[in-house]
């Protein structure tokens, strides 16, 4: 028989114990020594497993609410027909359940073991349970499973945790393919569970790296970890894709066959599932993406930290120049020893593919080109742009009258096929067209009663001046009006008071 490689066997022997020591609180529920009122032995590690798998259902089906009362509630539903308890024992043994699981004193539980890898006592602490939330009406804190407490319910299926989201997808596939929606349903429930958990432990792993790598040796070990993270979650990513285009498929094939539409329920939870599918598939390519980042920034920054380290302890006089002068070296040696402590070569080069870059062309036109809306009440009174913006405001104004009065045109669509039947399309292709209803919109109801506005030092003067005394008044229609590709606006009804006609609309 050949000699047994002891270092091998004990390999990992800290995170086996860490794994039994879960298991530690539910002995500890055991050993209290609990009777019904008929003298019946009562269950306690039982009902502290039921309470971690209560708080595992409420997290699937993301209720935060939960705490002493409803755990209270749910023992007593589960157990009535097996104990005979008092109301006032449920609460009792559902607050000893929860300072089991999480200890008053507000430190984590812990856990003494002799490590025989390292040959020395050693201290594991973990958490099962964690504060959620606090209700200050009530006074009631409530709850939720930790990230060890996650671990020891996948423990009892007899899952590895990391690789908990690739088992749940291959249930997933199994009960779709079995028509078990139900079930499938849930299944998206843990995925997204394990891809929460999986976010938790990346945002720890990231902390870790920026503190932790103090040799090139923790570097690489780190380096090859997230090397491993990564290449399982871009299968699972492919699986997902899978998995989709999978639901799809059932979907399509469940919607033909159904011509009658009786399996109306069936249709109902596929489409559930596919938009539920969808979101933990985003989530988890979130989780690709931040794997990635801690890849390429996180770990390379943690790797020029430790550079930086080194060279602040890095004696120049001590490790540079002693190191040269005392010990004549080859021109080659040379080379190489100065080499790290010269500048870095820069050049100024210009590429040819910055002709190619997107650039401001201008088009030769009456229009002035402004890329900004206009303030009405402009001060610049000289400036020529905004001249010749006054003046055809006035034009515009004016051919509106003439549309109002004569042709009884009430709405801004009706004034497009007025420009239109007088063979003035090119108007309503120009940008102060569409500027100028939008400013008659905002300062509805629009008159000429202000004196900078009668003489003409803003650039509704000449419009308004056209009004005579009349208000008018423009009101939004749920239409949208584009006659050309640059532009649209929403079409407007028009009333001019003043006149005998009132409110007319279309």
């Amino acid at each position: 028989m050949e000699s047994l490689d002891l270092k091998e066997i004990t390999t990992g022997y800290m995170e086996r114990m860490r794994r039994l020591a879960l298991f530690d609180p539910l002995y500890d529920l055991e050993r209290k020594r609990e009777v019904d009122l008929e003298g019946k032995n009562i269950d306690m590690k039982g009902l502290g497993l039921l309470a971690l798998l209560f708080f595992f259902e409420n997290k699937l089906i993301r209720e935060s609410k939960t705490g002493v009362k409803q755990l209270a509630a749910f023992l007593k539903e589960m157990t009535h027909q097996v104990y005979i308890l008092r109301d006032e024992k449920y609460e009792e043994y559902a607050r000893t359940i929860i300072q089991t699981f999480r200890p008053t004193h507000g430190k984590k539980r812990s856990y003494e073991y002799f490590d025989w890898e390292k040959k020395e006592t050693g201290v594991i602490e973990y958490s099962i349970l964690k504060a959620n939330n606090f209700d200050v009406q009530t006074n009631a804190q409530y709850y939720t499973l930790d990230d060890d407490g996650l671990e020891l319910i996948f423990a009892t299926k007899e899952f590895y945790s990391e690789f908990q989201l690739s088992i749940n997808q291959l249930i997933l596939r199994k009960q779709l393919e079995k028509g078990e929606f139900k079930g499938a349903l849930r299944q998206i429930n843990e995925m997204r569970i394990d891809v929460e958990t999986l976010e938790d432990r990346m945002e720890k792993l990231k902390h870790e790296i920026q503190r932790s790598i103090v040799s090139e040796e923790t570097f690489e070990r780190y380096k090859q970890l997230l090397d491993d993270i990564y290449g399982r979650l871009e299968r699972e990513d492919e699986e997902f894709k899978e998995l989709r285009n999978f639901v799809k498929e059932t979907r399509e094939r469940l919607y033909a066959q159904d011509v009658h539409k009786k399996e109306r329920n069936a249709y109902n939870y596929i489409l559930k599932i596919n938009r539920e599918l969808e979101e933990v598939h985003y989530e988890h390519s979130h989780l690709l993406d931040q794997t990635f980042h801690l890849k390429n920034t996180t770990l390379m920054t943690a790797q020029e930290s430790l550079y930086y380290a080194g060279m602040q302890s890095f004696n120049f006089d001590q490790d540079l120049v002693s190191r040269v002068v005392s010990a004549p070296l080859p021109m080659d040696a040379m080379k190489g020893l100065l080499h790290p402590f010269l500048k870095v070569e820069e050049n100024r080069t210009w590429s040819p593919l910055t002709v190619l870059a997107e650039q401001n062309l201008v088009e030769e036109r009456e229009e002035k080109v402004e890329y900004h809306f206009l303030d009405v009440n402009d001060d610049n009174t000289n400036d020529p742009y905004r001249l010749w913006l006054t003046k055809k405001y006035g034009e515009l104004m004016e051919l509106f009258l003439q549309s109002y009065e004569n042709n009884g045109v009430r709405t801004l669509s009706g004034f497009f096929a007025y420009l239109e039947n007088q063979g003035m399309e090119e108007i309503y292709q120009q940008r102060y067209f569409y500027d100028f209803w939008l400013i008659l919109h905002q300062r509805s109801p629009v008159h000429n009663g202000n004196e900078d506005e009668t003489s003409g030092k803003t650039v509704l003067g000449e419009a308004l001046s056209s009004l005579n005394g009349r208000v008018l008044i423009v009101t939004e229609r749920n239409i949208i009006i584009q006659k050309v590709d640059r532009y649209s606006i929403q079409d407007m009804t028009f009333e001019l008071e003043g006149t005998d006609d009132g409110l007319f609309r279309e």
